[in-house]
């Protein structure tokens, strides 16, 4: 690196308005950065639309196969231990798209830093940058790419976004196949399995319910899907 290289790199200050107003440049100068924001912009969103689709894939294969499992249950003397068994297949997609979703938000976090402070400042100047860092922060995020939520944050919002609803559904699947297939006995009794008791089993399920839902609650405003400084935007 040149003297000079190294002068530009010592002066640059994330928060002066002629560096964090960059977007200017792309419409009032005519230089290279408009073609180059472009370009890197394309593969984000690329990137980003990628990740979605990998998100939609699993969360399609969770309820094909958990309807699947349900016609199954009430398709004939069918015990109700396949819908409890089509609970835990959900739980395990569930796992899976929440680790999906934290590498989804790397991308999707991306865009939304250029769309807000590169991209709406090139369109209306006037209304200035929403984060003042924002170079500095992107340039962070490309040396030393990190994920911009905790698992428990992504398991959270997919259990609430898609899973909680799908579960809430077979559990009532479940309710309704053990009084339909066996209306002459007790709940408890009828909820039994080979060698375990119907209100040990009942117990369980209420105890796996009831920590889904309390996981289910958000513990923060990226949690939630709220915009802000620390994730650039909504959730999707």
């Amino acid at each position: 690196m040149s003297d000079g290289d190294a002068d530009t790199g010592s002066d640059f200050e994330p928060t002066d308005p002629e560096q964090k107003e960059i977007g200017r440049e792309m419409v009032d100068e005519s230089t290279g950065l408009g073609s180059v924001a472009a370009h890197l912009y394309r593969g984000e969103v690329e990137r980003t639309v990628g990740w979605r689709d990998r998100l939609d894939t699993t969360t399609n294969w969770a309820v094909t196969v958990m309807s699947a499992i349900v016609a199954y249950a009430f398709s004939g003397d069918v015990s109700h231990a396949v819908i409890l068994a089509g609970i835990i297949m959900g739980t395990v997609f569930l796992f899976i798209e929440a680790r999906r979703f934290r590498d989804y938000d790397i991308w999707r976090s991306r865009v939304r830093v250029l769309q807000e402070n590169l991209f709406a400042n090139a369109l209306d100047p006037s209304e200035g940058v929403e984060h003042d860092a924002w170079r500095a922060e992107l340039s962070e995020d490309y040396r030393d790419p990190t994920t911009n939520i905790s698992y428990r944050g992504a398991f959270s919002h997919r259990l609430r976004r898609v899973y909680l609803p799908l579960i809430t559904a077979m559990l009532v699947g479940w309710v309704f196949h053990i009084w339909a297939f066996n209306p002459d006995d007790s709940f408890l009794e009828s909820a039994a399995l080979p060698g375990i008791d119907g209100t040990v089993v009942v117990t369980i399920v209420a105890l796996y319910y009831g920590t889904l839902f309390l996981l289910a609650i958000p513990l923060s405003a990226k949690e939630r899907g709220e915009s802000g400084g620390a994730d650039h935007g909504d959730i999707e």
